[in-house]
Protein backbone atom coordinates (compact mmCIF):
# COMPACT_ATOMS: atom_id res chain seq x y z
CA UNK A 1 0.00 0.00 0.00
CA UNK A 2 1.55 3.36 -0.93
CA UNK A 3 2.31 5.90 1.70
CA UNK A 4 -0.04 8.85 2.03
CA UNK A 5 0.95 12.48 2.69
CA UNK A 6 2.59 13.45 5.96
CA UNK A 7 0.81 12.06 9.04
CA UNK A 8 -1.55 14.10 11.11
CA UNK A 9 0.44 15.79 13.86
CA UNK A 10 -0.14 18.30 16.62
CA UNK A 11 2.54 20.12 18.58
CA UNK A 12 1.48 18.66 21.94
CA UNK A 13 2.87 20.19 25.10
CA UNK A 14 5.69 22.70 25.14
CA UNK A 15 7.74 23.97 28.07
CA UNK A 16 7.55 21.65 31.03
CA UNK A 17 6.54 24.38 33.50
CA UNK A 18 3.53 25.65 31.52
CA UNK A 19 0.23 24.70 33.15
CA UNK A 20 -1.61 23.69 29.98
CA UNK A 21 -2.57 20.02 30.48
CA UNK A 22 -6.04 18.96 31.69
CA UNK A 23 -5.38 16.58 34.63
CA UNK A 24 -7.34 13.58 33.31
CA UNK A 25 -4.44 11.18 33.81
CA UNK A 26 -3.93 12.33 37.39
CA UNK A 27 -7.61 11.90 38.19
CA UNK A 28 -7.60 8.30 36.97
CA UNK A 29 -4.23 7.71 38.63
CA UNK A 30 -5.79 8.74 41.95
CA UNK A 31 -8.56 6.15 41.53
CA UNK A 32 -6.28 3.31 40.43
CA UNK A 33 -3.64 4.00 43.09
CA UNK A 34 -6.35 3.84 45.77
CA UNK A 35 -6.95 0.23 44.73
CA UNK A 36 -3.37 -0.45 45.88
CA UNK A 37 -4.03 1.30 49.18
CA UNK A 38 -2.02 4.34 48.08
CA UNK A 39 -3.41 7.83 48.71
CA UNK A 40 -2.14 10.11 45.95
CA UNK A 41 -3.71 13.23 47.43
CA UNK A 42 -0.62 14.21 49.50
CA UNK A 43 1.46 13.96 46.32
CA UNK A 44 -0.97 16.27 44.54
CA UNK A 45 -0.80 18.73 47.42
CA UNK A 46 3.01 18.75 47.23
CA UNK A 47 2.83 20.09 43.67
CA UNK A 48 0.05 22.56 44.49
CA UNK A 49 -2.99 20.49 43.49
CA UNK A 50 -5.36 20.05 46.43
CA UNK A 51 -8.72 18.27 46.21
CA UNK A 52 -10.73 21.42 45.58
CA UNK A 53 -8.43 22.43 42.76
CA UNK A 54 -8.53 18.94 41.20
CA UNK A 55 -12.34 19.12 40.98
CA UNK A 56 -12.19 22.27 38.86
CA UNK A 57 -13.07 21.75 35.18
CA UNK A 58 -10.83 24.70 34.32
CA UNK A 59 -7.76 23.23 36.03
CA UNK A 60 -4.57 22.85 34.00
CA UNK A 61 -1.39 21.25 35.27
CA UNK A 62 2.16 21.42 33.97
CA UNK A 63 4.08 18.53 32.47
CA UNK A 64 6.46 18.80 35.42
CA UNK A 65 3.65 18.57 38.00
CA UNK A 66 2.19 15.53 36.29
CA UNK A 67 5.55 13.78 35.98
CA UNK A 68 6.38 14.35 39.66
CA UNK A 69 3.10 12.79 40.82
CA UNK A 70 3.40 9.85 38.41
CA UNK A 71 6.97 9.09 39.51
CA UNK A 72 6.02 8.88 43.18
CA UNK A 73 2.81 6.93 42.50
CA UNK A 74 4.77 4.26 40.61
CA UNK A 75 7.20 4.02 43.54
CA UNK A 76 4.48 3.83 46.20
CA UNK A 77 2.29 1.27 44.42
CA UNK A 78 5.27 -0.87 43.47
CA UNK A 79 3.60 -1.48 40.11
CA UNK A 80 6.16 -0.89 37.36
CA UNK A 81 3.34 -1.03 34.81
CA UNK A 82 0.84 1.22 36.54
CA UNK A 83 0.33 3.01 33.23
CA UNK A 84 -1.49 0.01 31.78
CA UNK A 85 -4.03 0.06 34.62
CA UNK A 86 -4.56 3.82 34.47
CA UNK A 87 -5.03 3.77 30.70
CA UNK A 88 -7.44 0.83 30.80
CA UNK A 89 -9.58 2.58 33.43
CA UNK A 90 -10.42 5.61 31.30
CA UNK A 91 -13.59 6.66 29.51
CA UNK A 92 -14.24 9.16 26.71
CA UNK A 93 -16.44 11.26 28.99
CA UNK A 94 -13.29 12.39 30.81
CA UNK A 95 -12.21 14.15 27.60
CA UNK A 96 -15.27 16.42 27.58
CA UNK A 97 -16.24 17.86 24.19
CA UNK A 98 -13.34 16.09 22.49
CA UNK A 99 -14.64 12.69 23.60
CA UNK A 100 -18.11 13.63 22.40
CA UNK A 101 -16.71 14.64 19.00
CA UNK A 102 -14.88 11.34 18.69
CA UNK A 103 -18.03 9.36 19.43
CA UNK A 104 -19.88 11.38 16.74
CA UNK A 105 -17.10 10.95 14.13
CA UNK A 106 -17.77 9.00 10.94
CA UNK A 107 -15.16 6.23 11.27
CA UNK A 108 -12.65 5.03 13.83
CA UNK A 109 -9.91 6.68 11.77
CA UNK A 110 -11.83 9.97 11.86
CA UNK A 111 -12.14 9.63 15.63
CA UNK A 112 -8.40 8.99 16.04
CA UNK A 113 -7.46 11.92 13.81
CA UNK A 114 -9.84 14.17 15.73
CA UNK A 115 -8.07 13.15 18.94
CA UNK A 116 -4.66 13.85 17.40
CA UNK A 117 -5.78 17.22 16.06
CA UNK A 118 -7.10 18.39 19.43
CA UNK A 119 -4.76 16.43 21.69
CA UNK A 120 -3.93 19.50 23.79
CA UNK A 121 -7.55 19.47 24.97
CA UNK A 122 -7.45 15.81 26.08
CA UNK A 123 -4.81 15.93 28.81
CA UNK A 124 -2.28 14.06 26.68
CA UNK A 125 1.25 13.96 28.08
CA UNK A 126 2.69 12.44 24.91
CA UNK A 127 2.74 13.93 21.42
CA UNK A 128 0.44 11.98 19.10
CA UNK A 129 0.71 11.57 15.34
CA UNK A 130 -1.17 9.27 12.97
CA UNK A 131 -1.27 8.36 9.29
CA UNK A 132 -1.69 5.64 6.69
CA UNK A 133 1.53 3.73 6.01
CA UNK A 134 2.60 0.50 4.30
CA UNK A 135 2.05 -1.43 7.54
CA UNK A 136 -1.48 -0.03 7.92
CA UNK A 137 -3.00 2.87 9.82
CA UNK A 138 -0.32 3.81 12.37
CA UNK A 139 -0.68 5.80 15.61
CA UNK A 140 2.52 7.05 17.27
CA UNK A 141 3.13 8.38 20.78
CA UNK A 142 6.28 10.45 21.19
CA UNK A 143 7.63 11.48 24.58
CA UNK A 144 8.20 15.26 24.61
CA UNK A 145 11.17 15.14 26.98
CA UNK A 146 14.09 12.88 25.96
CA UNK A 147 15.58 13.15 29.47
CA UNK A 148 12.39 11.96 31.14
CA UNK A 149 12.71 9.68 34.17
CA UNK A 150 12.58 6.10 32.76
CA UNK A 151 9.75 5.05 35.08
CA UNK A 152 7.63 8.02 33.98
CA UNK A 153 8.47 7.37 30.33
CA UNK A 154 7.25 3.76 30.65
CA UNK A 155 4.09 4.91 32.44
CA UNK A 156 3.21 7.47 29.77
CA UNK A 157 3.78 5.08 26.85
CA UNK A 158 1.70 2.37 28.52
CA UNK A 159 -1.06 4.78 29.52
CA UNK A 160 -1.21 6.22 26.02
CA UNK A 161 -1.85 2.97 24.16
CA UNK A 162 -3.86 1.33 26.94
CA UNK A 163 -6.27 4.28 26.93
CA UNK A 164 -6.62 4.14 23.14
CA UNK A 165 -7.52 0.45 23.26
CA UNK A 166 -9.89 0.89 26.22
CA UNK A 167 -11.70 3.84 24.65
CA UNK A 168 -11.95 2.13 21.26
CA UNK A 169 -13.53 -0.92 22.85
CA UNK A 170 -15.99 1.20 24.81
CA UNK A 171 -17.04 3.21 21.76
CA UNK A 172 -16.73 0.70 18.91
CA UNK A 173 -16.83 -2.83 20.30
CA UNK A 174 -15.09 -4.98 22.91
CA UNK A 175 -13.73 -7.28 20.20
CA UNK A 176 -11.28 -4.60 19.01
CA UNK A 177 -7.60 -5.53 18.99
CA UNK A 178 -4.70 -3.69 17.34
CA UNK A 179 -2.75 -5.39 14.58
CA UNK A 180 0.43 -4.82 16.58
CA UNK A 181 1.84 -2.63 19.36
CA UNK A 182 5.47 -1.55 19.78
CA UNK A 183 7.11 0.05 22.82
CA UNK A 184 10.49 1.77 22.92
CA UNK A 185 11.25 0.58 26.47
CA UNK A 186 12.87 -2.82 27.21
CA UNK A 187 10.74 -5.94 27.68
CA UNK A 188 9.49 -6.37 31.26
CA UNK A 189 9.91 -9.63 33.14
CA UNK A 190 6.21 -10.35 32.87
CA UNK A 191 4.65 -9.56 29.51
CA UNK A 192 1.37 -11.25 30.41
CA UNK A 193 -0.52 -8.02 31.26
CA UNK A 194 0.36 -6.61 27.83
CA UNK A 195 -0.86 -9.71 26.01
CA UNK A 196 -4.06 -9.74 28.08
CA UNK A 197 -4.85 -6.09 27.37
CA UNK A 198 -3.82 -5.67 23.75
CA UNK A 199 -4.65 -9.20 22.46
CA UNK A 200 -2.08 -8.82 19.67
CA UNK A 201 1.69 -9.16 19.12
CA UNK A 202 3.58 -6.73 21.38
CA UNK A 203 7.19 -5.83 20.69
CA UNK A 204 9.56 -4.17 23.17
CA UNK A 205 12.83 -2.32 22.64
CA UNK A 206 11.48 -0.86 19.40
CA UNK A 207 12.67 2.38 17.87
CA UNK A 208 9.44 4.17 18.80
CA UNK A 209 6.07 3.75 20.48
CA UNK A 210 3.51 2.88 17.84
CA UNK A 211 0.24 1.03 17.34
CA UNK A 212 -1.00 -0.36 14.02
CA UNK A 213 -4.76 -0.53 13.45
CA UNK A 214 -6.23 -3.30 11.29
CA UNK A 215 -7.48 -1.68 8.08
CA UNK A 216 -10.99 -3.06 8.58
CA UNK A 217 -11.18 -1.34 11.96
CA UNK A 218 -9.69 1.96 10.80
CA UNK A 219 -12.51 2.34 8.27
CA UNK A 220 -15.22 0.94 10.55
CA UNK A 221 -18.15 3.35 11.11
CA UNK A 222 -18.51 4.68 14.65
CA UNK A 223 -21.74 3.45 16.32
CA UNK A 224 -22.62 7.01 17.42
CA UNK A 225 -21.70 8.78 14.19
CA UNK A 226 -23.66 11.95 13.54
CA UNK A 227 -22.27 14.42 10.98
CA UNK A 228 -24.36 17.36 12.17
CA UNK A 229 -23.37 16.92 15.80
CA UNK A 230 -19.76 16.29 14.80
CA UNK A 231 -19.57 19.54 12.80
CA UNK A 232 -21.11 21.55 15.64
CA UNK A 233 -18.73 20.14 18.25
CA UNK A 234 -15.73 20.68 15.99
CA UNK A 235 -16.54 24.40 15.88
CA UNK A 236 -16.53 24.50 19.68
CA UNK A 237 -13.23 22.62 19.81
CA UNK A 238 -11.67 25.12 17.42
CA UNK A 239 -12.74 27.92 19.74
CA UNK A 240 -11.25 26.11 22.74
CA UNK A 241 -8.02 25.51 20.85
CA UNK A 242 -7.65 29.19 20.00
CA UNK A 243 -8.20 30.11 23.65
CA UNK A 244 -5.74 27.44 24.82
CA UNK A 245 -3.13 28.57 22.31
CA UNK A 246 -3.41 32.13 23.59
CA UNK A 247 -2.99 30.89 27.17
CA UNK A 248 -0.01 28.73 26.30
CA UNK A 249 1.69 31.54 24.41
CA UNK A 250 1.20 33.87 27.38
CA UNK A 251 2.79 31.37 29.77
CA UNK A 252 5.68 30.66 27.42
CA UNK A 253 6.42 34.36 26.92
CA UNK A 254 6.42 34.93 30.68
CA UNK A 255 8.64 31.90 31.30
CA UNK A 256 11.18 32.96 28.69
CA UNK A 257 11.20 36.50 30.08
CA UNK A 258 11.80 35.23 33.63
CA UNK A 259 14.43 32.69 32.55
CA UNK A 260 16.38 35.30 30.61
CA UNK A 261 16.29 37.69 33.57
CA UNK A 262 17.49 35.30 36.29
CA UNK A 263 18.94 35.75 38.85
CA UNK A 264 16.71 38.83 38.85
CA UNK A 265 12.95 38.42 38.48
CA UNK A 266 11.05 41.07 36.51
CA UNK A 267 8.45 42.78 38.71
CA UNK A 268 4.88 41.94 37.86
CA UNK A 269 4.14 45.54 36.95
CA UNK A 270 6.96 45.37 34.40
CA UNK A 271 5.49 42.20 32.87
CA UNK A 272 2.11 43.90 32.59
CA UNK A 273 3.76 46.86 30.83
CA UNK A 274 5.51 44.51 28.37
CA UNK A 275 2.15 42.96 27.51
CA UNK A 276 0.49 46.36 27.10
CA UNK A 277 -1.84 45.34 29.89
CA UNK A 278 -2.91 46.46 33.34
CA UNK A 279 -1.79 44.40 36.33
CA UNK A 280 -5.40 43.45 37.00
CA UNK A 281 -5.92 42.21 33.43
CA UNK A 282 -2.72 40.17 33.41
CA UNK A 283 -3.60 38.57 36.74
CA UNK A 284 -7.02 37.65 35.34
CA UNK A 285 -5.45 36.12 32.23
CA UNK A 286 -3.14 34.05 34.41
CA UNK A 287 -6.08 32.98 36.55
CA UNK A 288 -7.80 31.81 33.36
CA UNK A 289 -4.70 29.66 32.80
CA UNK A 290 -5.12 28.24 36.29
CA UNK A 291 -1.94 29.83 37.66
CA UNK A 292 -0.35 32.96 39.11
CA UNK A 293 2.78 34.95 38.32
CA UNK A 294 4.38 33.67 41.51
CA UNK A 295 3.75 30.07 40.43
CA UNK A 296 5.26 30.72 36.99
CA UNK A 297 8.37 32.21 38.61
CA UNK A 298 8.59 29.20 40.93
CA UNK A 299 8.39 26.82 37.99
CA UNK A 300 11.12 28.59 36.05
CA UNK A 301 13.40 28.66 39.10
CA UNK A 302 12.78 24.97 39.65
CA UNK A 303 13.74 24.18 36.06
CA UNK A 304 16.88 26.33 36.35
CA UNK A 305 17.93 24.64 39.62
CA UNK A 306 17.53 21.17 38.13
CA UNK A 307 19.62 22.21 35.13
CA UNK A 308 22.35 23.63 37.35
CA UNK A 309 22.45 20.55 39.59
CA UNK A 310 23.58 18.57 36.55
CA UNK A 311 26.84 20.55 36.65
CA UNK A 312 28.92 18.93 39.43
CA UNK A 313 31.44 21.77 39.62
CA UNK A 314 28.81 24.27 40.77
CA UNK A 315 28.44 24.69 44.52
CA UNK A 316 25.03 25.12 46.14
CA UNK A 317 25.93 28.76 46.74
CA UNK A 318 26.56 29.22 43.01
CA UNK A 319 23.26 27.52 42.17
CA UNK A 320 21.31 29.59 44.69
CA UNK A 321 22.78 32.79 43.27
CA UNK A 322 22.18 31.90 39.61
CA UNK A 323 18.59 30.78 40.28
CA UNK A 324 17.74 33.99 42.12
CA UNK A 325 17.57 32.73 45.72
CA UNK A 326 18.70 34.93 48.58
CA UNK A 327 20.94 32.24 50.07
CA UNK A 328 21.55 28.49 50.25
CA UNK A 329 18.94 28.07 52.98
CA UNK A 330 16.24 29.46 50.68
CA UNK A 331 17.43 27.08 47.96
CA UNK A 332 17.25 24.11 50.35
CA UNK A 333 13.71 25.01 51.39
CA UNK A 334 12.59 25.31 47.78
CA UNK A 335 14.16 22.00 46.70
CA UNK A 336 12.60 20.21 49.67
CA UNK A 337 9.21 21.71 48.80
CA UNK A 338 9.56 20.59 45.18
CA UNK A 339 11.06 17.15 45.71
CA UNK A 340 10.94 16.29 49.41
CA UNK A 341 14.73 15.84 49.52
CA UNK A 342 17.87 17.95 50.03
CA UNK A 343 19.68 19.46 47.02
CA UNK A 344 22.61 17.06 47.42
CA UNK A 345 20.35 14.01 47.28
CA UNK A 346 18.46 15.41 44.31
CA UNK A 347 21.76 16.04 42.50
CA UNK A 348 22.74 12.40 43.06
CA UNK A 349 19.38 11.19 41.69
CA UNK A 350 19.63 13.44 38.63
CA UNK A 351 23.18 12.25 37.85
CA UNK A 352 22.14 8.62 38.34
CA UNK A 353 19.21 9.03 35.92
Amino acid sequence: MPNSPAPTRSPGTSRSTSATIPPNILRYLTVVAAEYGVDVRPLLTEVGLDEAVMRSAALRVSYRQGSAVIRRAVELTGDAHLGLRVGAAQHLTAWGLLGFAQMAAGTLRDAVETGVRFQNLSGAMVVWSAGQEAAGYVLRAELPDPALDPAVAVFLAEEAFASVVALTRLSSGDEFAPQSVEFAFPAPRDTGPFADLFRCPVRFGAGENRMVFPTVWAHRPMPGRDPVTYAAVMELLEEQTTSRRDQQELLEVLEVSIAQSLPDVPPFVEQARRHASSERTLRRRLADCGTTYEAVVDGVRRERVEQLLRRPKLSLRDIARQAGFSDVRALRRAVHRWHGVAPGQLRGEIVER
